[in-house]
């Protein structure tokens, strides 16, 4: 008795991910793609998500970029402040026109993830998109091989992943250099002098930095971290974008913008 083949699995958790498959012929061979109603429905409620040091000087024109910890960070870019909105993404699931789209979201519904905990990296598919559908759409498959179109998302997530790789060796550089310290980012009312803390970070803190020995700043510069932390710094203009908009999105007034909404 024939049985349908099992999708190898794939072990732990990625954002946005609610099924990830490891791509295969066998499983996914009448697997095509259509275009989704609202494309970027998916990650509506993301407050950040990771951006690696390639997208940096793209990415600060309009987020605020900030660090996850201090022992083992990660750099991400920040989305939405206080509740669980991306500020990007409106109710028709659409990117905001003319501002970056981090490239972890780019790769949506495709991804490289380390295969059964080993060094091999396979290529992976949220097989819950709603984007995947039984023979339609633009095949994922022809041939018995990779069409077109998944080869070209194939490339861009190998691009990901080196790139990804490179900023973790950043991070590392970064996390030795003991810079990072916890921050807030605060909003005044107008018409009050006191400061309400709506979000908190890891951020690069600006004394330590002009305290580094000479040896340790040339180390900075000679791996490219100086031009990453300068526009992470100026980054931090951005928080007040995000309140503006999250301020139009709901309507919100000063006395009521750094406070939680009942999105229930």
């Amino acid at each position: 008795m024939s049985q349908t083949p099992q999708a190898p699995q794939v072990s732990g958790s990625m954002l946005f991910y609610q099924r990830p498959e490891l791509l295969n012929r066998e499983t996914h061979g009448s697997l095509g793609m259509v275009m989704t109603e609202k494309p970027f429905a998916f990650c509506a409620k993301a407050r950040a998500v990771p951006i690696n040091i390639t997208e940096v000087a793209l990415a600060q024109k309009s987020y605020p970029i900030v660090f996850t910890n201090r022992d083992n960070p990660v750099m991400i870019a920040v989305l939405g402040v206080i509740d669980d909105v991306n500020l990007f993404v409106d109710d028709k699931g659409v990117w905001e026109p003319n501002v970056y789209v981090p490239a972890y979201i780019r790769r949506y519904p495709f991804a490289v993830a380390n295969e059964n905990g080993g060094d091999r990296f396979a290529v992976v598919i949220d097989a819950a998109h709603e984007g995947f559908v039984r023979d339609g759409g633009q095949a994922l498959f022809a041939n018995n091989q990779p069409a077109d179109g998944t080869m070209k998302a194939i490339d861009f997530c190998k691009m990901f992943e080196n790139e990804r790789v490179m900023t973790q060796k950043a991070m590392e550089l970064l996390q030795k250099s003991d810079l990072l310290t916890p921050q807030q980012a605060n909003f005044t009312p107008d018409g009050t002098t006191e400061q309400q803390p709506f979000a908190d970070y890891w951020g690069v803190d600006a004394d330590r930095l002009g305290k580094l020995p000479d040896d340790r700043i040339l180390e900075l510069w000679k791996n490219g971290l100086m031009p990453i932390i300068f526009a992470h710094l100026m980054s931090f203009s951005n928080w007040q974008g995000l309140m503006n908009r999250r301020a139009l999105r709901f309507g919100l007034t000063q006395a009521n913008l750094a406070k939680p909404l009942n999105l229930n």
